[in-house]
Order: structure tokens, then sequence, then C-alpha cells
């Protein structure tokens, strides 16, 4: 699992915002810098899940990497909006091809092994070692800018990107897993139909288990819901943003509001390391801590409030306010978790990566959604009931889960 969490230690993650306005860019072009960098991961994402059902995901993986590794080195070398642009068409790309590719192969490498049950567990590790690297990343930052400036953080950046690829290398090789009944199903379809041996063209292939993975996504009932739970899940957790400025809100020093936001990233490690304790959590049940998810995180945010207007009592009533949103993300990272383990168990097509894409441009969508909203409603609120209202989507995901969260699959599995 050292692959998946390399990435997040990327100091330079920290500072980049810093690292082009240092360098001369308006707030406008690192406004456009983003959006070159999120529509190149919106439009990649369901392409290179595609892409991954038809070539070795484990080299796939390689590539990303590599990419990565890239980006970063152009940033370093040509520090300018040009450089930066580019860099951040590498990083999307990356990005894109990492997203739903590493869960197919872990998933099928397990099917393989007929392990299916060990995915929660794992990936619920994964998730939280990968909080745990992101948060090492940031803080590896200041000391590396104190001792050698964006050049050190950069090219320390460049480093360790070069070692997520090559630990990429260590990442299991499996045939993929369909079900005997999907391959029936596709071999009575001739618009569907995937011949694995008939030396098709690699472009046949690929726009074959594009259709293929779209269609199932979108037409089976029980992945579309599954998709688009897991979806919203993943997507709404775009509040965190909002954690440092709802303590700066409150009062607090810098250092304390660091603290603060600390303790909402440990609520979600928790929430991903106990994933496998709670993986056969009945739907209904993970519905209930869901809705208690939801006012705990609206209660949260309100009370932390409610410190602006008490001075003698910010830290106490922070700490209780950030300890109960930190509480929250936590259930929402658990459910997320199983969620996404419960679409791989339904998932039945060929076409696996390209379905767990789908949910990925979906994030993407939900996660613009929430920034819209909030860019929207700040215009009005303060930012404690902005972040209150950014809790809501709990309970929606509450109402959702008995009835849209996929159940195990017991169709036996095959490789393809």
């Amino acid at each position: 699992m050292l692959f998946w969490f390399t990435a997040d230690l990327i100091p330079l993650y920290a500072l980049y915002a810093l690292l082009f306005a240092d360098h001369g860019l308006s707030l406008a072009q690192i406004s456009s810098l983003l959006a070159i960098w999120s529509t190149t991961s919106f439009l990649l994402e369901v392409p290179s899940g595609a892409w991954a059902d038809t070539v070795s995901r484990r080299a796939l993986l390689v590539l990303q990497g590599v990419l990565l590794c890239a980006g970063f080195a152009t940033w370093t070398v040509f520090p300018s909006y040009a450089g930066f642009a580019v860099g951040f068409i590498l990083w999307g790309t990356s990005g894109a091809l990492r997203s739903g590719t590493f869960e197919a192969l872990i998933y099928d490498d397990l099917a393989a092994r007929d392990a299916t049950a060990d995915y929660p567990r794992i990936m619920g590790r994964a998730r939280a070692a990968a909080e745990i690297a992101a948060l090492l990343g940031i803080l590896a930052a200041a000391p590396l800018y104190a001792w050698g400036g964006y050049a050190l953080v950069g090219w320390s950046s460049v480093l360790i990107a070069a070692l997520h690829a090559l630990t990429a290398l260590t990442l299991p090789s499996a045939p993929k897993v369909v079900s005997t009944a999907d391959v029936e199903e596709l071999e009575e379809d001739s618009d569907a139909v995937v011949d694995f041996d008939s030396g098709r063209t690699t472009l046949t292939r690929y726009l074959t288990m594009l259709r293929t993975g779209v269609r199932e996504a979108l037409r089976v009932r029980v992945i579309r819901r599954g998709v688009i739970l897991a979806a919203l899940l993943n997507g709404i957790t775009a509040y965190d943003e909002y954690f440092a400025l709802l303590a700066g809100h409150a009062g607090v020093s810098p250092s304390v509001a660091a603290v603060l936001v600390g303790v909402t990233v440990v609520g979600a490690v928790a929430g991903a390391a106990l994933a496998d304790r709670t993986a056969g959590i009945r739907p209904r049940t993970m519905a209930f801590a869901l809705a208690a998810g939801g006012f705990l995180f609206i209660g949260g945010a309100l009370l932390s409030g409610l410190a602006a207007q008490h001075p003698q009592a910010v830290h106490v009533l922070t700490a209780v306010g950030f300890t109960a949103l930190g509480i929250a993300y936590g259930i929402d990272y658990n459910a997320e978790v199983i969620a996404e383990a419960r679409l791989q168990d339904a998932i039945e097509g060929p076409a696996r990566a390209t379905v767990t894409s789908v949910s990925g441009l979906i994030t993407e969508v939900i996660a613009l959604a929430v920034f819209g909203f909030a860019a929207l409603v700040s215009l009005w609120l303060p930012i404690p009931v902005l972040v209150a209202l950014l809790g809501v989507p709990f309970l929606l995901t509450a109402a959702l889960f008995p009835s849209w969260s996929p159940r195990r699959a017991v169709t036996p599995l095959r490789a393809g």
C-alpha cells in the first residue's frame, strides 16, 4: 500500500498557491490555472478509466507517477505561467489516471484470490494512511522552505513523486474479473460484446470498454445508485476547505487553527481505519450514523461560530465544535469507504475502472457544486452558518443509504 499514500507526502501541495503569487501571478491568473487543472481532470476522468480497463493497470499507475513527477519538475524548472499551466495539465492527467484504476486493480487482485471481503479493510487503511501522509507533507513544507526556499520544496516533491512511480511497480498484476452471468449476457448482446481473445485493435477494445462501463454505470439501477451514493459521500467532503476559515472566524491564532483542523484530520483517519470493523454494518444502521453525523456537523459549526461572541470561552467552544466536526468527518469517511466497497462488489461487467471513474466524475461535479454554493452563500451569510449548511447533505446521504447502498454480489466470479 506504499504506492497509495506516497503521492500525498508531496510538500509542494501546501505551498503551490504561494509559489504562484511569489512569481508574480495575479489572483485571476492563479484562478485560471486552477481551472485548467480542474478541466483536465474532468475531461479525462472517464476516458482514463476505460484505458485502465483496456491495458495493464499497473503500467498505467507507473505512468501516472511519472506524469506527476514531470509536472512538479516543470514547475521547479520553469516557474512561469506557461510552466505552471503545463504542470497542472500533467498533474490533472496523472490524477485522472489514478482515479478508479487503483481501486479496480486491488479489487480484481482480491477477487482472483477469493478475498474481496478484505477490500474495505485495505482501502480503509489506505485512505487513513493517505490522510496522515498529507498532514506530514504539510508539516514538512515549512522547514524545507526555510532551508532551501521553493527550489528545495520543489525538488523534494519531484523526488517523492518519482518514489511514488517506482512503488507502482510493486503493485499486483491480477487478471480482470467479470461475472459468469455478465459474460453470457454480453455474448448475447451484439452491441456490447467483449471478445478478449479475438485480436481486436487496442482502439476497438478501448471504445468497447468505455461504452460498456458507462452503460453499466448509468443503466444498471443498483450500480447507478451505488455510483451516485459513493460520489455524494466523497464530493461533500469539499467542506473541509472551509475548516480553517471557520477557525479563523472564531478568533483563534493561526497555530491554534492548525491544531483544530488537525482534529478533523484525526477524525477522517479514524473513520477510514475503522472501515473494516464496520464493513458488515446494516444500511439502516449506517443511515442513523450519517444522520447523527449531520447533526454533529451542523452543531459543531454553529458552536464554533459562537466562540467569536464569547472570547473568554473561545478555546473551549472551538475545541468542542471541532471535535464534533471531526467525528462527523470520520463518519462520512467510514461510510464512503463502505459504499465504495459495496459498489465494487456490485460491479459485474469487465469495465470496473470505467464504472469507478464515472463515480469519480460525479464526485468532481458535486465538489464544484459545493464550492459554487459556498461562493454564492458567502455573500449573505457568515462562515459558521455557511459551514453548517454544508452539513445538510449528510442528512440526504442518510436518507439514501438504506435503499441506494448496493448489497454484496453473489454472482460467481471468474478471471477474464
